[in-house]
Order: structure tokens, then sequence, then C-alpha cells
């Protein structure tokens, strides 16, 4: 049974955690083959109830002190844009479809998503564009991060942000 784990960070991103729940997109998981499903939902007002049935399994939490067992178990990573889980995420080799933020302002979630897209080490959609994402990404397709290599990472979020 394939698991995916849906990740909002620190903060709250609602629209993510209403369009991973949609009942359209629960079905594409399971037609997928994903029989669980974990949600980290932050600081969000949102929490759907749990639920276990024989072919699938709703887990849910706030936050936990590391989300390294969670991403180790997950066959495929749902995530908010952060840099930080963004990088947790494919340092461990793990598939990563990346739900950008558009009601953040100055996106920097946005660029970051795009360049790594572009390298090939992930996809990127939005809330109103998951489904159909879902539905039509090859992760096979997707490149391994390079390891060991923070400085480069850092050196493009500086150029991103405009530190440089």
């Amino acid at each position: 049974m394939k698991s995916a784990f849906v990740t909002v960070g620190t903060t709250s991103f609602e629209e993510l955690i209403a369009a991973v729940t949609a009942p359209e997109t629960l079905q594409v998981l399971r037609s997928l083959g994903y029989g669980r499903l974990v949600l980290q939902v932050g600081r969000g007002a949102a929490a759907p109830a749990r639920f276990r049935t024989a072919a699938f399994t709703l887990e849910v939490f706030r936050f936990k002190e590391s989300l390294a067992e969670e991403l180790e178990r997950a066959d495929l990573v749902i995530s908010h844009a952060g840099a930080g889980t963004c990088l947790e995420t494919l340092e461990k080799g793990k598939p990563l479809l990346v739900v950008v933020n558009e009601k953040l302002m100055n996106n920097h979630q946005l660029e970051l998503a795009r360049q790594l897209y572009r390298d090939g080490h992930l996809f990127y959609c939005t809330c109103s564009t998951l489904l159909e994402s879902l539905k039509s990404i090859n992760l096979s397709t997707l490149k391994p991060f390079p390891p060991g290599q923070p400085e480069k990472f850092a050196a493009f979020l500086d150029r991103v942000i405009g530190f440089e």
C-alpha cells in the first residue's frame, strides 16, 4: 500500500488541505494505488477527521518534532513550497509535488518551485490544478537531487530572495 504525505509546514494553508481532501482528489489517489494519506495541517483551522477503511486510511496531525519519519514512509510528498521542506524531501530522494500558495505576496516560493522543476527534481502546481497534476505527472521522470551541496542551495535562495 503506497503512502502520500502532505505538509504545510509551520504555517496554515487551508486551500491545500481542502484540495487534497476533496472527494475527487482522494479518488485519484486511491486509483494511483495510495492507500494511506497523512496530513500535517500546521496552524490551520482545517483538520479533517481521521478515518480508516479496508482500502484507505487518512491520518492527521498538526506538528511533530521532526517530519523525518513521515518523509521516510512516504511514496509521494505533496508540500507547500517552503525551502526547508523542499530541501529535506529532495535530500531523502522522495518524489515531490509542490503546491504553490498563490496568496503569498512577492512569491519566492513560486520561483523556487519553478527552478527545481526546471532542474527536473520536482513537479509543482497550484491548489486549483492539483487534481489534474496528480492525474498527469510521471514521478519516474524526476532526477535525484544532488546531495551534500547546501552552499549551492543557499546561493540559489539568496539569488531568488534578492540578497545578492
